[in-house]
């Protein structure tokens, strides 16, 4: 199952940000490697990270589920979880 992941991160939560950062490059990275996450950016404003987006590609909402409730901004409290996005997609293969 495909989502897209709008998550924005808490207010002033830029510090615990940074903190989470290397843990969550780094699995995420790894899940791209195995297809289970297509893309992955941060948001930005005022030239800020404030947020993600993640298209993810699982082959469960459970998976999806258990992906989500360990990601490091996630455990991290960074994304604030009151303001988040869920929405079921699909990605339109590439050429």
């Amino acid at each position: 199952m495909q989502y897209l992941v709008i998550a924005y991160d808490y207010d002033n939560a830029l510090d615990k940000r940074m903190e989470a950062r290397p843990e969550h490059v780094k699995a995420t990275q790894a899940l791209m490697k195995e297809g289970k996450i297509i893309s992955a950016c941060a948001l930005i404003e005022d030239e800020k990270m404030v947020g993600s987006s993640v298209v993810t590609n699982f082959a469960s909402e459970e998976e999806f589920e258990a992906w989500l409730s360990n990601e490091p901004y996630v455990k991290g409290k960074v994304w604030d979880m009151e303001n988040i996005q869920i929405v079921e997609v699909k990605v339109m293969p590439q050429a």
